[in-house]
């Protein structure tokens, strides 16, 4: 029997995109789905574009809900949903047809599957991204949002954090949903199509570093035991400081070595700014 996969489409203000987003749902030589929008209180005719979906094809649905972000939209769907297998996908972005039948095949051997991917719309470019080990995940996010895995597994690590309505919600969820054991399994196939526009979520936190630094500190410190299970040498470091700081007068000198040290390479920058957090 084939497995039913849920494919959740949390929808704010991106009706004009909703249309070739479940065109492409449509389209899946994959038949045993289902597609739920979820309207996170949108203000425009999101409701409106799904409910014609709803007439064409049974498969799709509609919830309703108050805005909240797209972490509870996507929580939401999937509490709803009732298929074995999740896959979320933006209201403003489209997956290959073939996506959903290639994914299915690896079911019975991986935890986490993704494909290939493209940007299109204001950048038209190859996605070069790769998940390459879980110990370069905790550095930097190696997977986009639209990957496919086990309802049951969300439901272990308790979804989507809702407090993270900034962005890099996907990365921390990755962080908690896998870990060394996990199998995570990428479809030589264009599976996913990531849509670039001028004004964005994205586009807003990689170029506020503020806000950047801010949101990887809560993430950091919500998955401190991750990070020192990785990165040992984390916890040399915040005792170092703490002594430093306890036994010299001259601590900001000292602490500024500790920085330039910190700063040599991508791990130790990374490493430097969890330690931030024990400031």
């Amino acid at each position: 029997m084939e497995n039913k996969i849920s494919i959740i489409v949390p929808c704010y203000k991106q009706a004009q995109y909703l249309d070739e987003c479940l065109q492409s749902v449509l389209k899946q030589t994959y038949q045993n789905w289902e597609c739920i929008i979820v309207n996170d209180g949108s203000p425009d005719n999101t409701e409106e574009v799904a409910q014609k979906w709803i007439e064409t094809d049974k498969r799709f649905s509609l919830l309703n809900i108050e805005n909240g972000g797209v972490s509870r939209a996507r929580n939401k769907g999937i509490e709803a949903a009732k298929g074995e297998w999740i896959l979320p996908l933006d209201a403003d972005d489209k997956i290959g047809e073939k996506y959903l039948e290639l994914a299915e095949k690896e079911f019975n051997k991986a935890d986490l599957i993704y494909a290939n991917s493209s940007f299109f719309g204001t950048v038209n470019k190859i996605w070069n991204i790769h998940y390459t080990s879980y110990q370069d995940l905790l550095i930097n996010n190696k997977i986009y949002c639209s990957a496919l895995y086990k309802k049951k597994d969300w439901a272990n690590i308790n979804g989507y954090d809702e407090n993270l309505l900034s962005g890099f919600e996907d990365w921390e969820f990755y962080i908690r949903l896998l870990d060394d054991s996990k199998n995570v399994i990428k479809i030589i196939y264009e599976g996913f199509f990531y849509r670039r526009k001028d004004v964005s979520r994205d586009i807003n936190i990689n170029k506020n570093i503020g806000l950047q630094e801010n949101v990887k500190k809560y993430i950091f410190k919500k998955n401190i035991d991750k990070y020192l299970q990785y990165f040992p040498s984390v916890q040399t470091l915040v005792s170092e400081k703490t002594n430093i700081e306890h036994k010299y007068e001259n601590a900001e000198k000292k602490l500024s070595t500790i920085k330039q040290e910190l700063n040599k390479n991508i791990i130790t920058k990374i490493l430097y700014r969890i330690i931030l957090i024990f400031s």
